[in-house]
Protein backbone atom coordinates (compact mmCIF):
# COMPACT_ATOMS: atom_id res chain seq x y z
CA UNK A 1 0.00 0.00 0.00
CA UNK A 2 1.44 3.43 -0.94
CA UNK A 3 2.25 5.74 1.96
CA UNK A 4 2.25 9.52 2.31
CA UNK A 5 5.93 9.78 1.40
CA UNK A 6 5.09 8.33 -2.02
CA UNK A 7 2.76 11.17 -2.87
CA UNK A 8 3.68 13.44 -5.78
CA UNK A 9 6.33 15.96 -4.81
CA UNK A 10 3.95 18.82 -5.68
CA UNK A 11 1.43 17.48 -3.13
CA UNK A 12 4.06 17.08 -0.42
CA UNK A 13 5.43 20.55 -1.11
CA UNK A 14 1.96 22.08 -0.79
CA UNK A 15 1.47 20.24 2.50
CA UNK A 16 4.70 21.68 3.89
CA UNK A 17 3.66 25.20 2.93
CA UNK A 18 -0.03 25.20 3.89
CA UNK A 19 0.58 23.48 7.23
CA UNK A 20 2.61 26.53 8.31
CA UNK A 21 -0.72 28.42 8.38
CA UNK A 22 -3.43 25.80 8.89
CA UNK A 23 -3.03 23.01 11.49
CA UNK A 24 -2.16 19.51 10.34
CA UNK A 25 -2.25 16.30 12.35
CA UNK A 26 -3.03 12.72 11.36
CA UNK A 27 -2.83 9.37 13.14
CA UNK A 28 -2.18 5.75 12.24
CA UNK A 29 -5.85 4.73 12.14
CA UNK A 30 -6.65 7.37 9.54
CA UNK A 31 -3.60 6.57 7.41
CA UNK A 32 -3.90 2.78 7.63
CA UNK A 33 -7.67 2.20 7.74
CA UNK A 34 -9.44 5.15 6.16
CA UNK A 35 -7.39 6.66 3.32
CA UNK A 36 -7.26 4.92 -0.05
CA UNK A 37 -3.67 5.75 -0.99
CA UNK A 38 -4.15 4.47 -4.54
CA UNK A 39 -6.62 7.33 -5.08
CA UNK A 40 -4.69 10.04 -3.18
CA UNK A 41 -4.61 13.01 -3.34
CA UNK A 42 -8.15 12.91 -4.80
CA UNK A 43 -9.36 10.39 -2.22
CA UNK A 44 -12.07 12.10 -0.07
CA UNK A 45 -10.61 10.81 3.20
CA UNK A 46 -7.19 12.09 2.17
CA UNK A 47 -8.74 15.50 1.50
CA UNK A 48 -10.41 15.34 4.88
CA UNK A 49 -7.06 15.53 6.72
CA UNK A 50 -4.28 16.59 4.32
CA UNK A 51 -4.07 20.32 3.46
CA UNK A 52 -4.03 21.32 -0.21
CA UNK A 53 -2.44 24.28 -2.01
CA UNK A 54 -5.83 25.81 -2.86
CA UNK A 55 -6.72 26.24 0.82
CA UNK A 56 -4.67 29.45 0.74
CA UNK A 57 -5.08 32.25 -1.77
CA UNK A 58 -2.37 32.28 -4.48
CA UNK A 59 -0.86 35.38 -2.89
CA UNK A 60 -0.74 33.87 0.60
CA UNK A 61 0.61 30.57 -0.66
CA UNK A 62 3.39 32.35 -2.53
CA UNK A 63 4.23 34.41 0.55
CA UNK A 64 4.66 31.37 2.82
CA UNK A 65 6.32 29.33 0.08
CA UNK A 66 9.00 31.99 -0.33
CA UNK A 67 9.76 31.90 3.38
CA UNK A 68 9.89 28.09 3.41
CA UNK A 69 12.17 27.90 0.39
CA UNK A 70 14.68 30.36 1.81
CA UNK A 71 14.53 28.65 5.23
CA UNK A 72 13.45 31.82 6.96
CA UNK A 73 13.62 31.94 10.77
CA UNK A 74 10.65 30.32 12.49
CA UNK A 75 9.63 33.65 14.03
CA UNK A 76 9.36 35.23 10.58
CA UNK A 77 7.26 32.36 9.24
CA UNK A 78 5.01 32.49 12.30
CA UNK A 79 4.48 36.25 11.97
CA UNK A 80 3.40 35.86 8.34
CA UNK A 81 1.14 32.92 9.24
CA UNK A 82 -0.54 34.92 12.00
CA UNK A 83 -1.30 37.77 9.60
CA UNK A 84 -2.90 35.35 7.16
CA UNK A 85 -4.88 33.62 9.92
CA UNK A 86 -6.30 36.94 11.10
CA UNK A 87 -7.89 37.37 7.65
CA UNK A 88 -9.44 33.88 7.74
CA UNK A 89 -12.13 34.79 10.29
CA UNK A 90 -10.84 32.50 13.07
CA UNK A 91 -13.94 32.90 15.25
CA UNK A 92 -17.04 33.05 13.02
CA UNK A 93 -20.66 33.68 13.95
CA UNK A 94 -19.97 35.82 16.99
CA UNK A 95 -18.24 33.04 18.92
CA UNK A 96 -15.98 35.39 20.82
CA UNK A 97 -17.90 38.66 20.62
CA UNK A 98 -21.41 37.43 21.45
CA UNK A 99 -21.29 33.85 22.73
CA UNK A 100 -19.00 34.27 25.74
CA UNK A 101 -21.04 34.81 28.93
CA UNK A 102 -19.86 36.37 32.17
CA UNK A 103 -18.80 34.52 35.30
CA UNK A 104 -17.95 36.35 38.50
CA UNK A 105 -18.07 39.66 36.64
CA UNK A 106 -15.61 38.67 33.88
CA UNK A 107 -15.83 36.84 30.55
CA UNK A 108 -16.06 33.12 31.29
CA UNK A 109 -12.95 31.31 30.06
CA UNK A 110 -13.80 28.20 28.10
CA UNK A 111 -17.56 28.75 27.78
CA UNK A 112 -20.04 29.68 25.08
CA UNK A 113 -23.72 30.29 25.78
CA UNK A 114 -25.47 31.19 22.54
CA UNK A 115 -28.79 29.42 23.01
CA UNK A 116 -30.82 29.63 26.20
CA UNK A 117 -30.91 25.92 27.05
CA UNK A 118 -27.42 24.88 25.96
CA UNK A 119 -23.97 25.74 27.32
CA UNK A 120 -20.81 24.78 25.47
CA UNK A 121 -17.88 23.88 27.70
CA UNK A 122 -14.27 23.61 26.51
CA UNK A 123 -12.16 21.69 29.08
CA UNK A 124 -8.49 22.61 28.64
CA UNK A 125 -7.34 18.98 28.40
CA UNK A 126 -9.69 18.36 25.47
CA UNK A 127 -8.48 21.10 23.16
CA UNK A 128 -6.78 18.94 20.58
CA UNK A 129 -7.93 16.04 18.36
CA UNK A 130 -6.76 12.60 17.28
CA UNK A 131 -6.45 14.05 13.76
CA UNK A 132 -7.35 17.45 12.34
CA UNK A 133 -10.06 17.91 9.72
CA UNK A 134 -8.98 20.34 7.01
CA UNK A 135 -12.40 22.03 7.00
CA UNK A 136 -12.65 22.48 10.78
CA UNK A 137 -14.35 25.71 11.83
CA UNK A 138 -12.44 25.59 15.13
CA UNK A 139 -9.04 25.39 13.46
CA UNK A 140 -7.93 28.39 15.57
CA UNK A 141 -7.95 26.11 18.65
CA UNK A 142 -5.02 24.17 17.20
CA UNK A 143 -2.51 26.74 15.90
CA UNK A 144 -0.76 27.36 19.21
CA UNK A 145 -2.07 30.89 19.77
CA UNK A 146 -3.54 30.96 23.28
CA UNK A 147 -5.38 34.21 22.53
CA UNK A 148 -7.51 32.33 19.99
CA UNK A 149 -8.36 29.37 22.24
CA UNK A 150 -11.46 28.59 24.21
CA UNK A 151 -10.32 26.55 27.20
CA UNK A 152 -11.22 26.19 30.86
CA UNK A 153 -8.84 24.67 33.41
CA UNK A 154 -11.40 24.81 36.20
CA UNK A 155 -14.26 22.28 36.25
CA UNK A 156 -15.77 24.06 39.24
CA UNK A 157 -16.33 27.13 37.06
CA UNK A 158 -18.85 25.16 35.03
CA UNK A 159 -20.66 24.19 38.20
CA UNK A 160 -20.82 27.80 39.39
CA UNK A 161 -22.22 28.89 36.06
CA UNK A 162 -24.88 26.18 36.03
CA UNK A 163 -25.98 27.05 39.56
CA UNK A 164 -26.68 30.57 38.36
CA UNK A 165 -28.49 29.43 35.19
CA UNK A 166 -31.24 26.90 35.94
CA UNK A 167 -32.60 27.45 32.43
CA UNK A 168 -29.70 25.37 31.07
CA UNK A 169 -30.80 21.80 30.35
CA UNK A 170 -27.94 20.71 28.06
CA UNK A 171 -24.18 20.87 28.56
CA UNK A 172 -22.14 20.23 25.42
CA UNK A 173 -18.55 19.27 26.25
CA UNK A 174 -16.59 20.16 23.15
CA UNK A 175 -13.18 21.11 21.81
CA UNK A 176 -11.05 20.09 20.15
CA UNK A 177 -12.24 16.67 21.15
CA UNK A 178 -13.07 15.77 24.76
CA UNK A 179 -12.39 12.12 23.94
CA UNK A 180 -8.69 12.94 23.71
CA UNK A 181 -8.85 13.22 27.52
CA UNK A 182 -8.17 10.34 29.87
CA UNK A 183 -11.31 8.87 31.41
CA UNK A 184 -10.50 10.13 34.91
CA UNK A 185 -10.20 13.70 33.58
CA UNK A 186 -13.48 13.41 31.70
CA UNK A 187 -15.15 11.97 34.81
CA UNK A 188 -14.02 15.02 36.79
CA UNK A 189 -16.05 17.18 34.39
CA UNK A 190 -19.14 14.97 34.23
CA UNK A 191 -19.68 13.29 37.60
CA UNK A 192 -20.39 16.49 39.61
CA UNK A 193 -23.24 17.22 37.18
CA UNK A 194 -25.01 14.00 38.15
CA UNK A 195 -25.94 15.23 41.62
CA UNK A 196 -29.38 16.48 42.58
CA UNK A 197 -28.06 20.05 42.65
CA UNK A 198 -27.81 19.95 38.86
CA UNK A 199 -31.02 18.05 38.17
CA UNK A 200 -31.96 20.73 35.63
CA UNK A 201 -29.10 19.45 33.41
CA UNK A 202 -30.95 16.58 31.77
CA UNK A 203 -28.56 15.99 28.86
CA UNK A 204 -24.80 15.84 28.66
CA UNK A 205 -23.47 15.95 25.13
CA UNK A 206 -19.95 15.13 24.00
CA UNK A 207 -18.84 16.42 20.60
CA UNK A 208 -16.29 14.04 19.12
CA UNK A 209 -14.63 12.82 15.94
CA UNK A 210 -13.02 9.88 17.74
CA UNK A 211 -15.74 7.45 16.71
CA UNK A 212 -14.25 7.48 13.22
CA UNK A 213 -10.73 8.89 13.70
CA UNK A 214 -9.79 6.84 16.80
CA UNK A 215 -12.49 4.24 17.60
CA UNK A 216 -9.89 2.50 19.76
CA UNK A 217 -10.89 5.04 22.40
CA UNK A 218 -14.02 2.97 23.04
CA UNK A 219 -12.63 -0.51 22.36
CA UNK A 220 -8.95 -1.15 23.07
CA UNK A 221 -7.46 1.92 24.78
CA UNK A 222 -6.31 1.14 28.34
CA UNK A 223 -9.18 3.13 29.86
CA UNK A 224 -11.84 2.26 27.28
CA UNK A 225 -13.77 0.07 29.72
CA UNK A 226 -13.62 2.82 32.34
CA UNK A 227 -15.06 5.26 29.81
CA UNK A 228 -17.99 2.94 29.17
CA UNK A 229 -18.58 2.62 32.91
CA UNK A 230 -18.68 6.43 33.13
CA UNK A 231 -21.36 6.48 30.42
CA UNK A 232 -23.31 3.83 32.30
CA UNK A 233 -23.10 5.98 35.41
CA UNK A 234 -24.66 8.91 33.55
CA UNK A 235 -27.53 6.69 32.39
CA UNK A 236 -28.00 5.29 35.91
CA UNK A 237 -28.32 8.86 37.20
CA UNK A 238 -31.28 9.36 34.86
CA UNK A 239 -29.47 11.67 32.48
CA UNK A 240 -29.11 11.47 28.73
CA UNK A 241 -25.54 11.00 27.44
CA UNK A 242 -25.48 12.06 23.80
CA UNK A 243 -22.42 11.43 21.66
CA UNK A 244 -22.42 14.06 18.89
CA UNK A 245 -20.36 12.18 16.32
CA UNK A 246 -18.80 14.07 13.43
CA UNK A 247 -19.09 11.80 10.40
CA UNK A 248 -18.47 13.25 6.96
CA UNK A 249 -18.33 10.13 4.79
CA UNK A 250 -19.66 6.60 5.16
CA UNK A 251 -16.16 5.18 4.74
CA UNK A 252 -15.17 6.59 8.14
CA UNK A 253 -17.23 3.96 9.93
CA UNK A 254 -16.94 1.18 7.35
CA UNK A 255 -14.44 -0.84 9.36
CA UNK A 256 -14.77 -3.43 12.16
CA UNK A 257 -13.33 -1.41 15.02
CA UNK A 258 -15.56 1.61 14.34
CA UNK A 259 -18.61 -0.65 14.30
CA UNK A 260 -17.51 -2.27 17.53
CA UNK A 261 -17.04 1.17 19.10
CA UNK A 262 -20.58 2.12 18.10
CA UNK A 263 -21.97 -1.11 19.54
CA UNK A 264 -20.15 -0.67 22.85
CA UNK A 265 -21.27 2.94 23.20
CA UNK A 266 -24.90 2.04 22.61
CA UNK A 267 -24.72 -0.89 25.01
CA UNK A 268 -23.38 1.46 27.68
CA UNK A 269 -26.43 3.71 27.28
CA UNK A 270 -25.15 6.47 25.00
CA UNK A 271 -27.36 7.90 22.27
CA UNK A 272 -25.30 8.64 19.15
CA UNK A 273 -26.21 11.51 16.82
CA UNK A 274 -24.26 12.32 13.65
CA UNK A 275 -23.49 15.64 12.02
CA UNK A 276 -21.08 17.07 9.51
CA UNK A 277 -20.78 19.72 6.82
CA UNK A 278 -21.31 19.43 3.09
CA UNK A 279 -17.82 19.66 1.56
CA UNK A 280 -16.80 20.11 -2.05
CA UNK A 281 -14.54 17.28 -3.16
CA UNK A 282 -15.36 15.12 -0.14
CA UNK A 283 -19.09 14.49 0.12
CA UNK A 284 -20.84 16.79 -2.38
CA UNK A 285 -22.69 13.82 -3.82
CA UNK A 286 -26.20 12.74 -2.77
CA UNK A 287 -25.22 9.08 -3.07
CA UNK A 288 -22.54 9.58 -0.40
CA UNK A 289 -25.01 11.19 2.00
CA UNK A 290 -27.74 8.62 1.33
CA UNK A 291 -25.37 5.77 2.09
CA UNK A 292 -23.89 7.67 5.04
CA UNK A 293 -27.28 8.15 6.70
CA UNK A 294 -28.64 4.70 5.82
CA UNK A 295 -25.65 2.87 7.25
CA UNK A 296 -25.69 5.04 10.35
CA UNK A 297 -29.31 4.13 11.03
CA UNK A 298 -28.48 0.46 10.55
CA UNK A 299 -25.77 0.83 13.22
CA UNK A 300 -28.11 2.69 15.59
CA UNK A 301 -26.89 6.26 14.95
CA UNK A 302 -29.39 9.08 14.58
CA UNK A 303 -28.64 11.44 11.63
CA UNK A 304 -28.88 14.98 12.94
CA UNK A 305 -27.44 17.77 10.76
CA UNK A 306 -26.04 18.32 7.29
CA UNK A 307 -24.26 21.62 7.87
CA UNK A 308 -23.15 24.27 5.41
CA UNK A 309 -19.39 24.89 5.56
CA UNK A 310 -18.84 27.88 7.87
CA UNK A 311 -17.36 31.19 6.79
CA UNK A 312 -13.92 30.59 8.29
CA UNK A 313 -10.52 29.18 7.39
CA UNK A 314 -10.24 27.66 3.89
CA UNK A 315 -13.99 27.83 3.29
CA UNK A 316 -13.72 28.73 -0.43
CA UNK A 317 -11.96 25.42 -1.05
CA UNK A 318 -14.88 23.47 0.44
CA UNK A 319 -18.00 25.63 0.08
CA UNK A 320 -20.97 24.61 -2.05
CA UNK A 321 -23.66 27.10 -3.23
CA UNK A 322 -26.78 26.96 -1.09
CA UNK A 323 -29.06 25.98 -3.96
CA UNK A 324 -26.80 23.06 -4.88
CA UNK A 325 -26.56 22.03 -1.23
CA UNK A 326 -30.34 21.92 -1.05
CA UNK A 327 -30.49 19.79 -4.20
CA UNK A 328 -27.92 17.35 -2.77
CA UNK A 329 -29.84 17.14 0.50
CA UNK A 330 -33.19 16.57 -1.18
CA UNK A 331 -31.87 13.97 -3.59
CA UNK A 332 -30.18 12.10 -0.74
CA UNK A 333 -33.11 12.27 1.67
CA UNK A 334 -35.45 10.88 -0.99
CA UNK A 335 -33.32 7.71 -1.10
CA UNK A 336 -33.47 6.81 2.59
CA UNK A 337 -36.06 5.44 4.98
CA UNK A 338 -38.06 7.57 7.37
CA UNK A 339 -35.66 6.80 10.23
CA UNK A 340 -32.81 8.46 8.32
CA UNK A 341 -34.92 11.50 7.50
CA UNK A 342 -34.20 12.88 10.93
CA UNK A 343 -31.23 14.56 9.24
CA UNK A 344 -31.86 18.28 8.80
CA UNK A 345 -30.16 20.32 6.15
CA UNK A 346 -28.62 22.19 4.66
CA UNK A 347 -28.18 24.20 7.88
CA UNK A 348 -26.04 27.30 8.42
CA UNK A 349 -24.79 27.74 11.98
CA UNK A 350 -24.71 31.52 11.57
CA UNK A 351 -24.48 34.47 13.95
CA UNK A 352 -28.21 34.70 14.80
CA UNK A 353 -28.76 30.93 14.95
CA UNK A 354 -29.04 27.69 13.02
CA UNK A 355 -30.70 28.54 9.71
CA UNK A 356 -32.19 25.82 7.51
CA UNK A 357 -32.50 26.32 3.75
CA UNK A 358 -36.01 25.10 2.94
CA UNK A 359 -36.40 26.15 -0.70
CA UNK A 360 -34.79 28.24 -3.44
CA UNK A 361 -36.46 30.13 -6.27
CA UNK A 362 -34.04 30.81 -9.15
CA UNK A 363 -36.66 31.89 -11.68
CA UNK A 364 -36.52 35.66 -11.20
CA UNK A 365 -32.90 36.36 -12.08
CA UNK A 366 -31.97 36.96 -8.45
CA UNK A 367 -32.28 33.99 -6.13
CA UNK A 368 -34.88 33.95 -3.37
CA UNK A 369 -34.27 31.65 -0.42
CA UNK A 370 -36.91 30.30 1.92
CA UNK A 371 -35.27 29.91 5.34
CA UNK A 372 -36.19 29.09 8.90
CA UNK A 373 -34.41 29.05 12.24
CA UNK A 374 -34.04 25.67 13.90
CA UNK A 375 -32.34 27.40 16.82
CA UNK A 376 -31.90 31.10 17.54
CA UNK A 377 -30.49 33.57 20.02
CA UNK A 378 -34.10 34.79 20.06
CA UNK A 379 -36.28 31.68 20.56
CA UNK A 380 -39.36 33.49 19.22
CA UNK A 381 -37.88 33.22 15.71
CA UNK A 382 -37.64 29.42 15.71
CA UNK A 383 -39.70 27.61 13.04
CA UNK A 384 -41.04 30.81 11.48
CA UNK A 385 -40.12 30.64 7.77
CA UNK A 386 -38.93 33.81 6.04
CA UNK A 387 -37.57 34.89 2.66
CA UNK A 388 -34.17 36.30 1.79
CA UNK A 389 -32.51 37.28 -1.47
CA UNK A 390 -29.02 36.77 -2.82
CA UNK A 391 -26.95 35.79 -5.79
CA UNK A 392 -27.40 32.35 -7.29
CA UNK A 393 -23.94 31.33 -6.09
CA UNK A 394 -24.50 32.49 -2.48
CA UNK A 395 -22.87 30.10 -0.02
CA UNK A 396 -23.52 31.71 3.37
CA UNK A 397 -26.10 33.65 5.37
CA UNK A 398 -24.25 36.97 5.24
CA UNK A 399 -24.26 36.82 1.42
CA UNK A 400 -28.03 37.19 1.49
CA UNK A 401 -29.31 40.74 1.33
CA UNK A 402 -30.80 42.01 4.62
CA UNK A 403 -32.90 38.91 5.30
CA UNK A 404 -36.10 39.78 7.15
CA UNK A 405 -38.32 37.44 9.04
CA UNK A 406 -41.71 37.27 7.37
CA UNK A 407 -44.44 34.64 7.01
CA UNK A 408 -43.48 32.35 4.14
CA UNK A 409 -47.03 32.27 2.82
CA UNK A 410 -46.95 36.06 2.35
CA UNK A 411 -43.44 37.03 1.27
CA UNK A 412 -44.52 40.58 0.41
CA UNK A 413 -45.41 41.24 4.04
CA UNK A 414 -41.99 41.80 5.54
CA UNK A 415 -41.52 42.64 9.18
CA UNK A 416 -39.42 45.66 10.04
CA UNK A 417 -36.94 43.90 12.31
CA UNK A 418 -33.92 42.29 10.68
CA UNK A 419 -32.96 38.75 11.52
CA UNK A 420 -29.71 39.53 13.32
CA UNK A 421 -30.00 42.51 15.68
CA UNK A 422 -27.38 43.00 18.34
CA UNK A 423 -28.18 40.28 20.88
CA UNK A 424 -28.40 40.78 24.60
CA UNK A 425 -25.27 39.64 26.44
CA UNK A 426 -25.80 36.66 28.71
CA UNK A 427 -26.30 37.70 32.33
CA UNK A 428 -23.40 37.28 34.68
CA UNK A 429 -23.32 34.41 37.14
CA UNK A 430 -23.49 35.45 40.75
Amino acid sequence: MPQSNQLPEETRHALRVVSKVLPFRVNSHVTSSLINWDAAPEDPLFRLVFPAREMLSPENFARIEKLVMKRAPQAEVLAAAQEIRADLNPHPSGQREKNVPELDGSPAQGFQHKYRETVLYFPARGQTCHAYCTFCFRWAQFVGDTSLKFASKEAEALQRYLRAHPEVTDVLITGGDPMIMGTHHLAAQIEPLLTEEFAHVSSIRIGTKSLSFWPQRFVSDPDADGLLRLIEKVAEAGRNLAVMAHINHWREIDNPIAREAIRRLRDAGAVIHSQGPLLKGINDDPAVWARNWSEQVQLGIHPYYMFVERDTGPRRYFEVPLHRGLDIYRTAIQQVSGLARSARGPVMSADPGKVEVMDVDLSQGRARYLLQFLQSRDPSRVRRPFWAEGEEDACWFTQLSAPHQAPAASPEIVRKEVVSPEPQRMPAAR
